[in-house]
């Protein structure tokens, strides 16, 4: 069978990623001591060593707010380090899989967006992600883009980590009502990742003819759209019973309470119309998968 190769195995999708690629290849899962995508040479030397089939690219610089500081550094890894995966792979003969975000929007569209909307980014996170995506296209290599939103899990920094934390600590929790989006688990984005695999490439085979087929851009959020204060409220709700103490009272406000460096898309809902068309695949709701996420924090008594 042939190589994948994951980077980003240790943040929240690349962890989940690692089982459900398992069964489809020989996994070969790096983290940032292994390939440093802030180095060219890093990058191309590990990928020509290994020489995956393969190559799914869960790694990325996601702190929103700090890469307004740091725009160098966030573009090499989300902009330019793509690209060279993606010369890479097309060198080899080989597939890239590459995770992108609902921020390369600006959200003053009304409806869902789809994949045939043009960008507008508000900030350099989201410049950084859409150039990314745009150094893939140019390459050609056969390539899966998954545009996903508001990605939580049971590990790394997320919203759902953080409200569980601040609801053993505060009385009040005041959060932002006027942004839209999915909430997406972590989990459930690697399934679909795989799920598409399964249907539509094989390993086997030595040619990615097959990912050829769907090569393109895809968006892959949960069914379903909430506010910020939506989703906490049902974190809370869902929570209220497996903990001692009582849990805050929460208040919701607009963003312009609460500013940030770098400023949200209010819109950020996505339809997935086009995974479901082409792949047969479809998310379940936000607040489903939730429910399925926490009921594994409880079994692990991390609530």
């Amino acid at each position: 069978m042939r190589k994948i190769l994951l980077t980003g195995k240790s943040g929240q999708v690349g962890w989940e990623l690692q089982r459900t690629l398992a069964p489809l290849g020989e996994l070969i899962a790096l983290g940032r001591q292994e390939m440093d995508l802030t180095d060219p040479d890093s990058i191309t030397r590990v990928i020509r060593q290994i020489r995956p089939g393969l190559i799914v690219n869960a790694a990325g610089y996601t702190s929103v707010d700090n890469a307004e500081h740091e725009p160098d550094l966030a573009m090499t890894i989300n902009g330019i380090a793509p690209g060279i995966m993606a010369e890479e792979a097309k060198q080899m003969n080989a597939a890239l899989i590459h995770y992108s975000t609902d921020y390369v929007f600006d959200g003053s569209k009304k409806s869902p967006y789809n994949e045939q909307d043009k960008p507008n980014p508000l900030n350099v996170y989201g410049r950084t992600k859409l150039a990314g995506e745009q150094a893939i296209q140019a390459v050609g290599a056969p390539h899966i883009i998954l545009r996903t939103s508001w990605v939580y899990g049971a590990r790394g920094k997320n919203f759902l980590l953080t409200i569980l934390k601040l609801a053993r600590e505060k009385n009040e929790l005041k959060i932002v009502e006027d942004q839209i989006g999915a909430p997406t688990w972590s989990r459930m984005l690697a399934e679909v990742t795989s799920q598409m695999l399964a249907r539509h490439y094989s390993l086997v085979s030595r040619s990615p003819a097959s990912i050829t087929d769907i090569s393109g851009l895809y968006h892959a959020v949960s069914s379903d759209t909430t506010s910020w204060y939506g989703f906490a409220r049902k974190i809370l709700e869902a929570v209220s019973s497996h903990v001692p103490h009582a849990l805050p009272k929460l208040i919701p406000i607009p963003a312009v309470d609460y500013p940030l460096p770098a400023e949200r898309p209010r819109n950020s809902s996505m339809s997935c119309e086009k995974l479901k068309r082409t792949c047969g695949l479809v998310f379940p709701s936000w607040d489903e998968s939730l429910m399925l996420c926490l009921d594994d924090l409880v079994k692990a008594s991390a609530i």
